[in-house]
C-alpha cells in the first residue's frame, strides 16, 4: 500500500511524498530539509524525485536530495532545472515505486511545465499538477498564453472523476473567495467554501482535490459556463470565444483583492 503526505514549507507549499514503507518518492522539493527530516522520522529511503517546473519554490531542494540520496531525478524537457536529470515530456511514462507516472505536457504557468498522472495508486489515479491547477483556482500566466492554460486545463479535465489531485500551493481559501465572486449561484461552491473554511480553522490542509470536485467549484475549468462568461464580459465585452473568456477570468483574478 502506498501513503501520500503533504510536507509543508515556505509559506504554502506543499512537498509531495509518496511512499510504500521503504522507499520513496518526493514531487517539487524547494526544501530539502523538510524532506529529509520526513525521510529519517519514517526511515524512508527516497528513490525519485518529480520535478514540474523550474521556479525555485520547486527545485531549491533538488541537488541536496541527490547528492544525498542518490535519487532519480526527472524534469521538464524545455526548462532549466538543476542538473543532471532526465528530461521528459507528453508521451514518457517514469516507473516509480512499482508503478507508472504518465507525464503531460501543461504549459501555461511556464512555457515547459508538466504533470505527472498514475492511473492506478491503491485504486484511485493521481495526479501531481504543479502549478497548473489548484483547488478553485490555477496557476498564474508567467511565461505561458492563455490558449496554453485553457488547452492544458481542459487535458487535466478529462481525466477520471476520482483523479486525487495533489497541488502544491495551499492557496484554496483566496480562491475560492474569487470563485464565489464570479459564480455566485454556485451552491456547490457554496458548500465546498465552508468545507475548506472548516478545515483550515482546525490548520487542516484542503488539498488533495479531485478533478470531479474542481470541475464543479473551480472557475478556470467553467470558463464555457454562462456565470463565468457573463463575469468574463463585465471586462471585456469583445470576449466572445473560449479563449478570449478565459483570459478574462485570469485578469479578473489577477485584479481581484
Amino acid at each position: 500500500m502506498l501513503k501520500i503526505i503533504a510536507i509543508p514549507a515556505f509559506n504554502d507549499n506543499y512537498l509531495w511524498l509518496l511512499h510504500d514503507g521503504k522507499r520513496a518518492l518526493v514531487v517539487d522539493p524547494g526544501d530539502a530539509t523538510p524532506v529529509f527530516d520526513t525521510l529519517a522520522e519514517l526511515n524512508l529511503k527516497l528513490d525519485v524525485i518529480l520535478v514540474t517546473h523550474h521556479h525555485l519554490d520547486h527545485t531549491g531542494g533538488v541537488s541536496a536530495l541527490r547528492v544525498k540520496t542518490g535519487a532519480k531525478v526527472y524534469g521538464p524537457a524545455t526548462e532549466n532545472i538543476p542538473k543532471p536529470y532526465e528530461a521528459v515530456s507528453e508521451g514518457r511514462n517514469i516507473t516509480a515505486l512499482g508503478g507508472q507516472f504518465q507525464v503531460i505536457d501543461v504549459p501555461g504557468h511556464t512555457s515547459g511545465h508538466i504533470a505527472y498522472f498514475s492511473p492506478d495508486v491503491d485504486g484511485k489515479p493521481l495526479l501531481f499538477c504543479g502549478d497548473t491547477l489548484f483547488s478553485g483556482g490555477c496557476g498564474r500566466l508567467f511565461e505561458g498564453t492563455p490558449a496554453q492554460m485553457l488547452g492544458s486545463l481542459d487535458k487535466l479535465a478529462t481525466l477520471p472523476g476520482n483523479t486525487v489531485v495533489c497541488c502544491t500551493h495551499e492557496y484554496t481559501l483566496s480562491n475560492l473567495r474569487f470563485a464565489v465572486a464570479v459564480d455566485p449561484d454556485n451552491a456547490d461552491l457554496s458548500r465546498y467554501q465552508t468545507h475548506c473554511i472548516n478545515l483550515r480553522e482546525q490548520n487542516l490542509p484542503t488539498l488533495p482535490t479531485s478533478i470531479a470536485q474542481e470541475l464543479l467549484i473551480n472557475p478556470f475549468l467553467r470558463t464555457r459556463q454562462p456565470a463565468l462568461v457573463a463575469a468574463a464580459r463585465q471586462l471585456d465585452a469583445s470576449a466572445q470565444d473560449d479563449t478570449a473568456v478565459f483570459a478574462a477570468v485570469r485578469q479578473l483574478k489577477n485584479q481581484f483583492k
